[in-house]
């Protein structure tokens, strides 16, 4: 069972020189993730004049956002697991994958990560406003924060499958693409309605640096949820905890 994996760490592991630098690595993968995404829809902005949305704007932004994640979890798999996202973070602790402890720090990198890329575009861009996640025309709290779970969910069903499943075999080679892939994907399906966002600190950084917090509880609360739904379905379903088992190490993911 899931439940008694999950561990709340001790508190030396916090300072530890492995955690530390696995947290910098998600505060880079973080930064390198959402300076790509939200500076394509800024490009958008710049070309268009701020023009209405298209869906050549909607492709473009699925292809940047799909093409950066994959370089992001790349880059930091072999020393944070390129988790990239506060929602991963948390469904891997709630399936016993990484300590409660840990967590928080890669959750700390994360939002610091995506703050840092939006106050590097708006200064690059001489001050071009990061937008934040918004909701559409005709779409509700309720349609947004149900969007958001189920393509969350999506998303760390995927992460668990080729990256974190210790059966993955050969398939954890292609675990960024399979991962850029279903964002890409995501967005598609759903960046016409809520953004698309999947990713608590994506909405962060955008939102903090442009102050504006409308509705933004949907962009935490869903993914966090779909993320969590997710972990404790594969982990009760898929993966057997015998004693034959060998769990990941938290170094891993």
């Amino acid at each position: 069972m899931p439940i008694r994996n999950i561990a709340v760490g001790r508190p030396e592991e916090a300072t530890r020189p492995d955690a530390l630098k696995a947290a910098f690595a998600e505060f880079i993968s973080t930064l390198i993730f959402v300076f790509a995404g939200e500076g394509s829809g800024m490009a958008f902005n710049k070309l268009t004049d701020n023009g209405a949305s298209t869906p050549a704007g909607l492709v473009a932004a699925s292809l940047a956002h799909a093409f950066a994640l994959f370089v992001a979890v790349s880059v930091g798999a072999n020393i944070s697991g390129g988790h990239v996202n506060p929602a991963v973070t948390f469904g891997a602790f709630v399936g016993g994958n990484i300590t409660l402890l840990r967590g928080i720090l890669y959750w700390i990198a994360q939002l610091l990560g995506s703050t840092a890329a939006c106050l590097l575009l708006k200064f690059s861009t001489s001050g071009m406003t990061t937008s934040a996640f918004a909701l559409s025309s005709g779409v509700t709290v309720w349609n947004a924060f149900v969007f958001e779970i189920v393509m969350t969910f999506g998303l760390v069903y995927t992460v668990y499958a080729t990256a974190i499943d210790p059966k993955r075999g050969d398939l954890g080679t292609i675990a960024p693409i399979a991962i850029g892939f279903i964002v890409g994907a995501n967005i598609l399906a759903g960046g016409a309605f809520d953004g698309a966002s999947m990713n608590p600190a994506v909405s962060f950084g955008p939102a903090l640096v442009s102050w504006t917090w409308a509705n933004h509880w949907v962009y935490w609360a869903g993914p966090l949820i779909g993320g969590g739904l997710a972990g404790l379905v594969y982990e009760f379903f898929f993966i057997s905890h015998s004693h034959t088992h060998d769990q990941l190490p938290s170094t891993d993911y």
